[in-house]
């Protein structure tokens, strides 16, 4: 999904919504965030794989979207502070329902069992006879 998607007036509410959380790391950071504010170093600490280029680059778009908000207190060296805006945290309350429905699916596909334990090729095979 594109950019554009999260500003364009004319989709629906849903695809605006996947438009500003659309990302591998932007629901993880929002899930980081509600719970406190904290600074770009933790936040990396915090996801192994995460660069900080990429951690840079997604806080700018989703401070640009209006959900986290960019503190820089004075001093040596300078301290930045991300924490969520109210915008923010009114997001991560909308997506909780669906948090709740995926733990449910994971739920219940660690507790199915495959229909078959054998591969697909040996199911015709019969027992192995010594001759």
């Amino acid at each position: 999904m594109t950019r554009s998607r999260a500003r364009d007036l004319n989709v629906c509410g849903v695809t605006a919504a996947i438009a500003v959380i659309d990302g591998k790391w932007k629901t993880i950071l929002l899930w980081l965030l509600e719970t406190a504010p904290r600074r770009p170093g933790e936040l990396v600490r915090r996801l192994p794989g995460l660069t900080e280029k990429v951690l840079t680059q997604t806080l700018r778009e989703m401070e640009a979207d209006g959900l986290v908000r960019r503190e820089v207190h004075d001093g040596r060296p300078l301290k930045t502070v991300y924490s969520l805006t109210d915008f923010g945290r009114e997001l991560s309350e909308a997506l909780a329902p669906l948090s709740d429905w995926g733990h449910r699916r994971l739920e219940k596909l660690a507790q199915e069992k495959p229909a078959r334990e054998t591969p697909v090729g040996d199911a015709q095979a019969g027992p192995l006879s010594v001759s």
